[in-house]
């Protein structure tokens, strides 16, 4: 399985996450129309198989996935890609053995029909690789997708001087873009703040903070990518 590393942000505020691409058995799979004589299926369940005799020598299907959940094995002269162990679902095993083995819980399978699985969509705030208009239709969904393909701007509101230093708890700090109030929040216990899910290259933001007098100071940060502002002093 290929899995993706993503580094966000620059000292002091830095995270790290991963993000797995197994096959996503799409419901209008490019990998089956790309393949010939039948080579990619979908069964009944929904799973997507590669057939390992008829797909010898069909590079094609792995430039077809638009996730990279496929890949070429020179020796065999073949497509391969996880199977979602379907040959033991056929044993009558209830899950794939990556989510009965993962230890974080991290992985979930579901079996329910279309209209649960929207309110679960829903619920969770799940997401798909290449967003919901996705014309593969992919049936593998993600939380939390906003730490892999977003971005946040992160800072510290502190009062005194560089001598002597306080980390000021519970100010207000609005994120505005073009005078328009896109998030606020109030620092935490250690004066932070972190305004996450903005989109990348996104152009110039402003973030305010209001102190205890009502004096308030603006910065202008052009976000690219994840970034911390440092200190704020009020």
């Amino acid at each position: 399985m290929n899995i993706g590393r993503k580094e966000r942000g620059d000292f002091p505020e830095i995270d790290v996450a991963y993000l797995p691409k197994p096959c996503m058995h799409c419901d209008d799979a490019p990998c089956i129309k790309a393949a010939r004589d039948g080579a990619v299926y979908k069964r009944e369940d929904g799973i997507v198989i590669i057939d390992p005799q008829k797909a010898k020598g069909q590079k094609e299907i792995v430039k077809a996935c638009p996730f990279g959940a496929v890949w070429w094995n020179e020796e065999a002269q073949m497509p391969q890609k996880c199977n979602f162990c379907a040959h033991l679902l056929d044993k009558g095993w209830k899950e794939p053995r990556c989510a009965q083995s993962c230890p974080t819980g991290a992985l979930s399978i579901l079996y329910t029909e279309d209209e649960e699985l929207r309110n679960i969509i829903e619920a969770e705030k799940l997401e798909q690789l290449g967003g919901s208009d996705s014309s593969a239709r992919p049936r593998c969904f993600y939380k939390n997708l906003y730490r892999y393909n977003k971005c946040f701007i992160a800072g510290s509101v502190a009062s005194g001087d560089d001598n002597v230093s306080e980390c000021v708890e519970g100010i207000k700090v609005t994120l505005l873009k073009d005078d328009l109030i896109v998030a606020e929040q109030n620092t935490n216990d250690f004066g932070d703040f972190k305004f996450d899910r903005l989109p990348p290259n996104g152009g110039t933001y402003s973030v305010a903070i209001q102190s205890e007098k009502g004096v308030e100071k603006k910065t202008d940060v052009k976000l690219e990518n994840s970034l911390s502002i440092g200190t704020l002093w009020i």
